[in-house]
């Protein structure tokens, strides 16, 4: 972590930005368009991106990282190191300061207790939170006095910088959630829609999977930010319809995650009304295999449960089978162009953290083949479907509305046809399936499917918070109102071992070695993710609306803080 050079850099951005406005909402409104709508202002109750990036424009973590990857103060007034004391010599600690000063939109003042709370909030024992993997190893959150928290760790922590840093771990306002606890936590509708925030703006009016309205907050900590009175999310509808809106009609300012074709991106450009940005990060688009039986026969909550494993993708020569069908230079030239590359990886970057893991890059049809004869699933009657003990080899294949997954889908549905599989495709309004709600069917993480396609990233360079997501204890589930990242119910108690082991390891070079070994074992050595492509994070945004700095890390829109109209 280059800290000073990250601290220096926030600064000089800092200056610059201030010269292009001078005055809270001098600049009217922003309007943005999201294919994918809202369904919830607090992240602790999805994990659904377009959710974690709505709500940093109104809720914020002590900590953030920059485009780079550097880490930065939000609400912290500085980094702790063990340089500067904040971080124990022994690792087991460590202690923050907040900025003095610091005000909730309401008018309130920011103290630890509101930290503390956020950490029996996400941790309590009867409720379910999407992001618990950022409090893991954490023994204890104290209110030393009001602008001091101290975080101890259950040992050793080499990477302090989990708890309370970037959007996926912000702090909430006790006041507002104090009787949202555990299982009451879903049921506190006006709460989770309308957070009380410290970031640059606060929600004025919400709709369900539809807007979000919001105005510049009055107590953001810099009186000349934001430069916009409003801000607008419109969601839903489709990313090519997003973009145009951006880039030919000019009716929205930004379009975020504008997942069209190369040629589209050209064609709309040259309307000259805007620009397409895009960031590298971990970004990759996957198959993942349920472990476990979703089938509508079974009692509504045990499907898709331990309870029940898969009848067909528990045998890992079928799960390899269905990799090896598939041709990902191909998916590349038709959904990303130079935006994307084929890989077999979950952890496709920093390099030093990326697996030497090519194996799946060639498609091998005929090796696909002999291991669906090896499993036993032949056509025994002729019809082109494989089957096994009168079971016919059938897939239900879900992801979201979007025409390069659709794409995606016809290609692999025809590569899997022809393996001998029964495939019938499912496309979900990604309002819904990135939505979170637990009384939801068709949500990614209730996965009433077999395979379902989407992407994910790690938000910090380091990924041994996102590859906690595979543990046992984190498998999505009734009993954590569905929460759970385990999203296809892998449970391997050497897994679990293996990430213990990594969250405790100081040794820079062996965290490497550790993270590709874990990234081995839920890709070539199990393939119950199946990694398709790695991908760049591609919005679009007006060349009237200044400020912009995507960032792959973090959040998109980290800085909307800095955004202003260009004059």
């Amino acid at each position: 972590m280059k800290l000073k050079t990250a601290l220096l850099g926030a600064v000089a951005s800092l200056a610059m930005a201030s010269t292009a406005f001078a005055e809270r909402g001098a600049d009217g409104e922003v309007k943005l368009t999201f294919p994918q709508a809202v369904s919830i202002m607090n992240p602790y109750l999805s994990g659904g991106t377009k959710d974690i990036i709505a709500s940093q424009f109104v809720v914020e973590p002590l900590a953030g990282l920059t485009p780079e990857g550097e880490i930065i103060p939000k609400l912290a007034a500085e980094i702790p190191t063990v340089e500067n004391g904040g971080v124990s010599a022994d690792m087991t600690s460590i202690t923050w300061k907040l900025s003095p000063g610091l005000l909730w939109s309401d008018g309130t003042p920011v103290t630890a207790a509101d930290a503390v709370f956020t950490y029996e909030y996400c941790t309590h024992p009867e409720g379910g939170c999407a992001q618990a993997t950022k409090y893991e190893g954490v023994a204890s959150v104290e209110a030393v006095d009001d602008a001091t928290i101290k975080v101890t760790f259950d040992g050793p922590k080499p990477n302090p910088y989990t708890v309370f840093v970037g959007a996926q771990s912000p702090i909430l306002q006790k006041a507002q959630f104090g009787a949202c606890l555990g299982a009451a936590a879903p049921t506190c509708t006006d709460a989770n829609n309308m957070p009380i925030g410290t970031g640059p703006f606060m929600v004025t009016g919400f709709t369900v999977n539809d807007t979000v309205s919001m105005a510049a907050n009055p107590n953001f900590r810099d009186p000349a930010k934001p430069a916009f009175a409003t801000a607008t999310i419109k969601g839903g509808g489709d990313a090519e319809g997003s973009a145009r809106a951006v880039m030919e009609t000019g009716e929205f300012d930004y379009a975020w995650n504008t997942q069209i074709p190369p040629d589209s991106q050209a064609a709309m450009t040259a309307a000259g009304k805007g620009q397409f940005v895009v960031a590298f990060g971990t970004l990759v688009e996957r198959l993942e295999m349920n472990m476990t039986d979703p089938s509508p026969d079974l009692p509504e909550g045990e499907r898709s449960t331990l309870k029940h494993p898969h009848p067909i993708l528990s045998d890992i020569k079928v799960r390899t089978a269905l990799s090896k069908a598939i041709d990902r230079s191909i998916l590349v030239e038709v959904g990303y162009g130079a935006g994307g590359q084929p890989t077999c990886n979950i952890i496709p970057a920093p390099e030093a953290w990326a697996s030497d893991n090519p194996a799946c890059l060639a498609q091998d049809m005929a090796g696909a083949m002999a291991l669906l004869d090896e499993a036993g699933w032949t056509d025994t009657d002729g019809d082109g479907i494989r089957d096994k003990d009168g079971k016919k080899l059938s897939i239900l294949y879900q992801t979201t509305v979007n025409p390069i997954r659709q794409d995606f889908q016809a290609l692999i549905k025809d590569w899997w046809t022809e393996l001998g599989v029964e495939v019938e495709l499912k496309a979900i309004d990604p309002g819904v399936f990135f939505g979170g709600d637990a009384g939801s069917p068709d949500t990614f993480q209730k996965f009433y499917a077999d395979v379902e396609m989407y992407a994910n990233n790690s938000d910090n360079p380091d990924p041994e918070t996102y590859l906690g997501q595979y543990q046992c204890k984190n498998v999505a589930s009734p009993e954590n109102q569905w929460q759970g990242e385990g999203i296809n119910r892998f449970c391997d108690p050497v897994y679990d071992e293996l990430h213990a082991k990594l969250s405790v390891t100081t040794d820079i070079a062996e965290r490497q070695a550790i993270a590709k070994e874990l990234n081995d074992m839920v890709t070539k050595n199990s393939m119950i993710v199946v990694p398709l492509v790695h991908r760049g994070t591609l919005s679009a945004h007006s060349n009237m609306l200044g400020g912009v700095d995507i960032n792959a890390w973090d959040a998109e829109l980290w800085n909307v803080a800095d955004w202003f109209r260009v004059k």
